[in-house]
């Protein structure tokens, strides 16, 4: 079990969501950055859809009650364990007794942190993920308060080996590392500023001509108003040719909706299914991950592609991130032979 000491400030149990129920009004959710939570799970020895711990900005204070393999991913902020700092992106054994705690942000906006054997609480239509507007998923549908007790599940056999051998390796310490990680140019970005890759919505010609250079030539700014639903984004004022109705159609992670009020809300996991908002464009599934990424008061900008860009670049990704999962299995596979 892991004891919730210190919630933070937005701490809720996700996976890769609930894909497949959309039709009925059900959002899939899941992690804000895809990318940091496969990488945190597969350092930790998981399968990639294995629920784990998102925090943002604000982390948690964590009780193991028992020896466990973790691995952290995503946002730096400042992990520690008994006043040491405590990498990010290896496997680390943490044990009995020790607290994990984080601190102030360093990087980025959302850590994940993974435990061998993932989060195991049940399943909703599929997935671990928490929707907090429904109240289902995670642990009680909700974020995680001081108190909770979130189970873990039964750790893989190289899972188990390494936290043994960490823990001896490091007798006397509340824990221990692995003296390999993953390379950083293969996490997420974390920069402050981000370019975006962005495709014309399915309404872009609805929207005047310096409505559309200003959206793809000048820099937008995360407002403090963002949450798991949506950015809300600060900067020029986009604005149509002439007034036009919309009748609700299908929204997706990325989709850029334009109110009346000309501010862009760029739609992010926990969006609604549908909207009737104008969507002048429409963000690249390989960036969603950065964008995740960016806390309030960081800059974008949005550079266009095309879909056959955006969906090659997706497709390296993959490839990547397969070549990644099987070259730590190897590693992990070295470390307990």
């Amino acid at each position: 079990m892991i004891k919730v000491e210190q919630p933070g400030l937005q701490t809720s149990v996700q996976d890769l969501g609930r894909p497949g129920f959309q039709q009925y009004g059900v959002v899939a959710g899941g992690a804000m950055d895809t990318v940091s939570l496969r990488i945190a799970n597969m350092l930790a020895g998981n399968a990639p859809d294995c629920a784990a711990i998102e925090a943002a900005i604000s982390g948690p204070a964590l009780l193991f009650e028992e020896d466990r393999l973790i691995a952290m991913a995503g946002a730096d902020l400042s992990a520690e364990i008994g006043g040491m700092r405590v990498p990010m992106c290896r496997p680390v054994a943490v044990r009995k007794g020790s607290v994990l705690r984080f601190g102030r942000p360093v990087s980025g906006c959302r850590v994940y942190i993974a435990v061998a054997g993932g989060i195991d609480v049940p399943k909703v239509m599929g997935s671990r993920s928490t929707y907090m507007k429904a109240g289902i998923g995670g642990y009680r549908g909700r974020l995680l308060q001081k108190g909770d007790r979130l189970p873990a599940g039964t750790p893989s056999g190289a899972a188990a080996s390494i936290t043994v051998r960490l823990l001896a390796e490091g007798a006397g310490n509340p824990f221990s590392a692995t003296d390999w990680s993953v390379a950083e140019e293969c996490c997420t970005s974390l920069k402050r500023e981000a370019v975006v890759r962005m495709m014309r919505g399915p309404q872009w010609d609805w929207f005047d001509e310096a409505s559309r250079e200003r959206f793809f030539g000048e820099v937008f700014t995360v407002s403090s108003e963002s949450d798991r639903m949506g950015y809300r984004l600060k900067g020029p004022s986009l604005q149509l040719s002439e007034p036009r109705e919309l009748l609700s159609e299908a929204v997706v992670p990325g989709s850029v909706q334009v109110p009346s009020g000309g501010s862009p809300i760029l739609l992010m996991a926990d969006r609604q299914t549908t909207g009737g908002y104008p969507k002048i464009g429409q963000a690249a599934t390989v960036d969603l991950p950065a964008i995740a990424q960016l806390p309030p008061g960081a800059r974008l900008r949005f550079q266009e592609v095309s879909v056959a860009e955006a969906q090659a670049a997706l497709v390296r990704q993959a490839r990547e991130l397969a070549e990644l999962r099987a070259a730590v299995e190897l590693k992990m596979k070295g470390v307990t032979s």
